[in-house]
């Protein structure tokens, strides 16, 4: 199993160390200690934790789609010419980034604030871990 330190299970969590802390104590988070004594807790539970955590906004389309990947977040930016554009959503912890037509973004309505799903559907994605 992947253990990992307070600092780290911190940076996951979006929290500060004191509040992973505060966590293990009130018996959220289950910690050990290492072979040096510090605390750690198991990456298995850090995922638990953001699944239960995890709460995504409803999706204002409320529609039936086979597409699971849906992101419900803020436009942050729109850069348009004539022909393509550039949107930016901040989906929770996410940015992401869409090129569609200027067109479709007049259609849509979409600008910085609209409230929009960015929803993802590819047979191609890359997984990546550090060595």
């Amino acid at each position: 199993m992947t253990q990992m330190r307070i600092s780290e299970a911190a940076v996951f969590l979006g929290v500060s160390d004191d509040t992973v802390r505060r966590m293990v104590e009130a018996g959220d988070l289950p910690a050990a200690r290492d072979a040096s004594g510090r605390a750690v807790v198991e990456g298995a539970d850090v995922a638990a934790h953001l699944r239960r955590q995890g709460a995504a906004p409803k999706d204002p389309a409320r529609v039936a789609s086979s597409a699971r990947n849906r992101f419900v977040g803020l436009v942050t930016s729109v850069v348009m010419d004539r022909v393509m554009a550039q949107v930016e959503m901040q989906c929770g912890p996410f940015r992401m980034v869409s090129l569609m037509s200027s067109e479709a973004v007049q259609d849509l309505g979409l600008e910085p604030g609209s409230i929009a799903t960015a929803v993802i559907k590819s047979t191609s994605v890359i997984v990546e871990t550090a060595p």
